[in-house]
């Protein structure tokens, strides 16, 4: 074979290279929103084929044409299936999966654990796997809290098996349907909803084995991120004492006395109440509404010669503070969530649900509490908020499909449609696999079902639909097109081949799957997939193969996104609720993304004749 090193392609080329670079770089900073990272580089490629025309095949690159991944199916039919599993979170059609397991967690733990990792990956075989997680988190914390064996021990497996799970079907994820839409685009033919089933269904029953006997033993105990992690706040009332420090002072006098960590709600000055401004003047008798921790509330009484009192009880050493039907929950910021991308000041949660945010919990950061600003902060997918609030509250939270609500007693939501929704589901499913209609098309008419029999309503929809997801498809498949179109993949492709010359097909196969599995984990899993697909047929081509194995190494290598946290939005989720640190992920992880990729690596050559 020879191994002579590719030329480089011409300055088009090189430039996409380059922005290719840039582009994987800036998509791992948290600082940069992931939907502007993705604009910037859909205005970079476009902006630049206008100012310097380019020409493929005698034809000149049109560049409008780029854009054309805002219409493209497989965006279409991702986009239309979240909405649709967002039907099923919204009437609880999965609950009576989460009953039957919470009953066998009771009977047998060991066999429960295996049945909720097969069932996690079967699930997310056919739906998006973050629904399917919202669902078993809930159910897997309360199990740890009334066995008192630690979560982390369950957390982690599970969401794992999600992913595995997803790699069964050409809709079990994102990245499949991409690549299998991109791979058709270059002229393969499309793969049918199980025409890789078999592979994927080995490798995933070897990686639950895994999880199942051998994960949960070298996780370390982990507490539960927020967990006594910080105090419960009570709503008091400060009695101005006549001749004391506040009577005739300004509010702001006040907040300068105890350094401004005074907040007061409220002013009653006999019947009437007074709005709690700075310059507002205090008399005796007035009262104070309040609220902060036991400790502040008495320092503050103390500095400001008040009396504190709870309700028409004063508060001493023999009437401590009480808060009997108070509870402590935490709130994971999820996908589709009003939370996500909001501050709490906008999205107004405190007010919309009269609850009090004791605390945010953002995976690999440290736990920030009142004393910081939570209310401006730009919330995340994976965020932990933990919030006090009345028992009732709490309770009515936990039925609300857009909140996902942690702690022992959590009530799915189950609601008289259910059976509809799930039944829709299924017809989406079942009419794509019988190759009847494209799966976009099954898809977008399922959720005009699911809206036209209530199902979902237009704003489960909007709240379904992921602009980071979006806008990295789009950018993603321009960027893919850009580097097929100027020689780029050629380029990749021809100095894959040089470079491990004298390997066989199989070893080839072997290491791009590998190379792709890495980059998904330092990446976006999407981006990897879509520049990964042109340069597989482009290997391909140039050993003279067929291109079906080398595109599944890709869309296999990339759905290998367990090494890291940020690698995908479900391992943020279990992050937070199981307390994991980075390094759990690599403890657990790499083994797994060996496993896989061995079982793969000794499959796929067999299964297309490689050797």
């Amino acid at each position: 074979m020879d191994s002579v090193i590719p030329a480089l392609p011409d300055g088009h080329g090189i430039a996409v290279l380059l922005l290719i670079i840039v582009a994987l770089f800036i998509f791992t900073r948290d600082e940069i929103p992931l939907e502007t990272s993705s604009l910037l580089v859909l205005v970079a490629l476009t902006v630049g084929f206008t100012l310097f025309p380019y020409q493929y095949k005698g034809e000149e690159v049109d560049p409008l044409g780029l854009f054309h991944g805002f219409g493209h199916e497989a965006l279409i039919a991702v986009c239309a299936l979240m909405v649709a599993g967002q039907g099923l979170v919204r009437t609880g059609a999965l609950e009576p999966i989460g009953r039957m397991l919470a009953r066998f967690w009771a009977v047998s733990p060991l066999f429960s654990l295996l049945l909720t990792l097969v069932l996690g990956a079967f699930l997310s075989a056919f739906i998006n796997n973050v629904p399917i997680v919202v669902l078993l988190l809930p159910i897997l914390v309360s199990v740890a809290i009334r066995t008192g064996k630690p979560v982390s021990g369950m957390l982690m497996p599970m969401g794992f098996a999600t992913l595995v799970g997803g790699m069964g079907t050409t809709i079990g994820t994102s990245t499949n349907l991409l690549v299998i839409a991109v791979a058709a685009d270059l002229g393969m033919r499309h793969f049918q909803m199980f025409d890789f089933f078999f592979p994927a269904a080995i490798a995933a029953g070897v990686a639950i084995l895994y999880l199942w006997l051998v994960a949960p033993r070298i996780l370390p105990e982990r507490a539960a991120s927020l967990n006594d992690r910080s105090p419960r706040l009570f709503t008091a009332q400060l009695h101005i004492e006549e001749e004391g420090f506040a009577d005739g002072r300004t509010l702001s006098e006040l907040q300068e006395k105890v350094g401004g960590s005074l907040d007061i709600s409220a002013i009653r000055r006999g019947d009437t109440l007074i709005m709690p401004l700075p310059d507002a003047a205090l008399k005796a008798g007035d009262r104070l509404r309040v609220c902060d921790t036991p400790e502040n509330l008495t320092e503050f009484a103390s500095a400001l010669d008040a009396a504190l009192f709870a309700g028409d009880t004063r508060v001493d050493d023999e009437n401590p503070l009480r808060a009997d039907d108070q509870q402590i929950a935490e709130i994971v910021v999820t996908q589709g969530s009003f939370l996500e991308g909001s501050t709490l000041a906008y999205a107004r949660l405190a007010e919309r649900y009269h609850m009090l945010i004791l605390a945010l919990h953002r995976p690999g950061t440290t736990l920030q509490t009142l004393s910081t600003d939570l209310g401006n902060m730009r919330l995340k997918v994976g965020d932990v908020l933990l919030v006090q609030s009345s028992q009732e509250q709490i309770a009515s939270l936990k039925q609300n499909a857009e909140l996902l609500v942690l702690d022992a007693t959590s009530d799915l939501p189950h609601t008289q449609r259910a059976p509809l929704a799930l039944t829709i589901m299924a017809s989406i499913v079942a009419v794509a696999a019988l190759g009847l209609v494209p799966i976009a098309i099954s898809a977008v008419a399922g959720v005009l079902l699911m809206i036209l029999t209530r199902c979902l309503r237009w704003q489960d929809v909007v709240q379904a639909l992921s602009v980071p997801v979006i806008m990295i498809v789009v950018a993603s498949l321009a960027l893919g097109m850009a580097l097929l179109k100027t020689g780029g993949a050629d380029y990749l492709a021809e100095l894959f081949v040089a470079l491990a010359s004298g390997a066989s097909p199989s070893v080839m196969l072997s290491s791009l799957m590998l190379i792709m599995a890495i980059l998904t984990n330092i990446v976006s899993n999407n981006a990897a997939a879509v520049i990964g697909t042109p340069i597989a047929f482009s290997i391909s081509q140039q050993l003279g193969l067929p291109p079906e194995p080398y595109v599944l190494a890709v869309l296999f290598g990339a759905n290998m996104s367990y090494a890291t946290p940020m690698a995908y939005k479900t391992n943020l989720l279990v992050m937070s609720a199981g307390g994991y640190r980075f390094s759990d992920f690599m403890r657990v992880g790499i083994p797994l993304t060996v496993i896989v990729w061995l079982v793969l690596s000794w499959l796929l050559p067999r299964l297309y004749g490689l050797g």
